[in-house]
């Protein structure tokens, strides 16, 4: 699996512990043994690739090409060009030079070795004995090596182990006679086979996964912990500042000038701000908590379009404001307004810079629109006053202090908290109308927000617990009925 995980474990890395050898001599740099650092990183990559296939029911894999019109793209296909031209001239001379060509076929038999399974005992049989290498190289060394022969042996074989979805492209590689562009398509063929064999095993791992996901991910990030014993360090400074959050909260509720309210603090209320502060995290950061960095390209998903939907819900707000609800009654009108909306801030997210140039237009777009809608009713357009007005209110959502960025904001938020307290979250908030606007994807983004957070907790609990009763309660001191799980 360690193999397979190149593309989920990206994110990893770059917060992997610095592992340092306690006992390295004076003046010299900490170092860690390459093989427990080859071993942390299996059980880490190991760790990331069935969380992956857990959680991510779309996962699937597919063959890396490079952009044509990018340098690495150029390079590789001046290589690749290259390599195919020689073997064309090799084969063309006379006698026909086979060094190439062999080489091709020792990888051709080790690639259909691959994705051979157990059971595949005959044809593996076959595979040696056709494809002997020591008896190919006799055969080049009398002249007497029979390319075209092999060759349709290998196409068979690939029609009897690909996927069906792959037939076509095997009927294609039957027809080609040039001995070269026969072994290129092969090897393009393969490597799609390959990836099919690995998507193949994905989706038999998971439901073995998902009967003890929770046991196997604790089990494993305890070993990475036994290894690495600082690393939780960072998911402890993340609890902190939740846990100091919550308490500052229950002080000003109670108006209490009392400096110390944490023995107040409820464990799950506390957990449950920390998972919220991910979805208002920098993307950044690099203090992000060990325990979510396996979520992290997913939580950091969630938080742009949570942005999005605030702004987006921000200027239905100040829309409705200025036209009034006629306008918006009329049939097709708000869906429209969303899809310009959504339109002129897509890819805004990702700067301020880009979304205040994005603001500054959306706001004489949906003047034109605003005003198309008067003028379908037989009404005059907004006063000039009231269109500058608007235009400026929403230019300044920009701003994250913006009055009603920061209202639509804390009410998203209390739905999002309402979601992971488990009660029906649409009863437990009052939604105000542009929030109604938005509800569907609202409540799509608080599902995907619990049930990360939910396997999350399921998880990691045990690891939570001893940490956030050393964070609300002195030594000694215990919180009945207190669970982080």
């Amino acid at each position: 699996m360690s193999n397979q995980g190149d593309k989920v474990a990206d994110d990893f890395p770059t917060d992997m512990p610095c592992l340092e050898k306690l006992d390295s001599p004076t003046g010299s740099p900490p170092t860690a043994s390459l093989s427990s650092l080859m071993e942390l990183g299996n059980c880490v990559s190991n760790l990331s690739l069935a969380h992956e296939i857990i959680v991510n029911s779309d996962l699937c894999f597919t063959p890396r090409m490079p952009r044509t019109d990018s340098l690495e793209g150029r390079v590789t296909q001046i290589v690749h060009r290259a390599f195919w031209d020689s073997l064309q001239e090799q084969l063309n001379s006379h006698p026909p030079n086979y060094t190439h060509a062999v080489i091709l076929l020792q990888e051709v038999k080790t690639m259909l070795q691959s994705l051979l399974l157990p059971g595949h005992v005959r044809l593996r049989s076959q595979l040696d004995e056709v494809l002997d290498m020591d008896l190919i190289n006799q055969e080049v060394n009398h002249g007497i090596l029979d390319l075209p022969r092999l060759a349709e042996y290998i196409t068979n074989t690939m029609g009897s182990l690909c996927a069906p979805v792959r037939d076509a492209e095997v009927r294609v590689l039957r027809e080609l006679k040039e001995p070269v562009e026969l072994l290129r398509n092969i090897f393009r063929v393969l490597e799609l086979m390959k990836t099919d064999m690995v998507n193949f095993t994905i989706q038999s791992l998971r439901p073995h996964l998902l009967q003890q996901a929770v046991n196997y991910e604790r089990v494993k990030f305890q070993q990475i912990l036994d290894k690495q014993p600082d690393f939780l360090d960072k998911t402890t400074a993340w609890l902190e500042a939740a846990v100091a959050e919550e308490a500052s909260i229950i002080r000003a509720q109670c108006d209490s000038s009392a400096p110390e309210s944490r023995g107040l603090v409820s464990a799950t209320a506390a957990l449950n701000r920390a998972y919220m502060r991910l979805l208002n995290c920098d993307p950044q950061d690099e203090k992000y908590p060990e325990t979510a960095l396996m979520d992290r390209s997913r939580l950091d998903a969630l938080c742009q379009r949570l942005r999005m939907l605030v702004v987006e819900a921000s200027v239905l707000l100040l829309t409705n404001a200025q036209c009034g609800d006629a306008v918006f009654s009329l049939q097709g009108f708000v869906g429209k307004l969303r899809q310009t909306i959504a339109a002129v801030l897509e890819g805004s997210h990702t700067r301020e810079a880009d979304l205040k140039g994005a603001l500054l237009g959306l706001g004489e777009t949906v003047l034109q629109q605003v005003n198309g809608a008067l003028s379908s009713r037989g009404e005059a357009e907004l006063p000039l006053q009231r269109q500058d007005l608007l235009r400026g209110q929403i230019s300044d959502l920009w701003k994250h202090n913006n009055t009603v960025r920061t209202l639509i904001g804390e009410r998203v938020e209390g739905f999002l908290r309402a979601t992971l307290q488990g009660g029906s979250a649409k009863g437990s908030v009052q939604l105000a109308g542009p929030l109604r606007l938005v509800s569907t994807e609202l409540t799509e983004l608080g599902t995907a927000f619990g049930r990360i957070v939910h396997f999350n907790r399921s998880v990691f609990g045990p690891f939570y617990a001893p940490i956030l009763r050393k964070l609300m309660f002195s030594p000694g001191e215990a919180k009945p009925g207190e669970d982080s799980r």
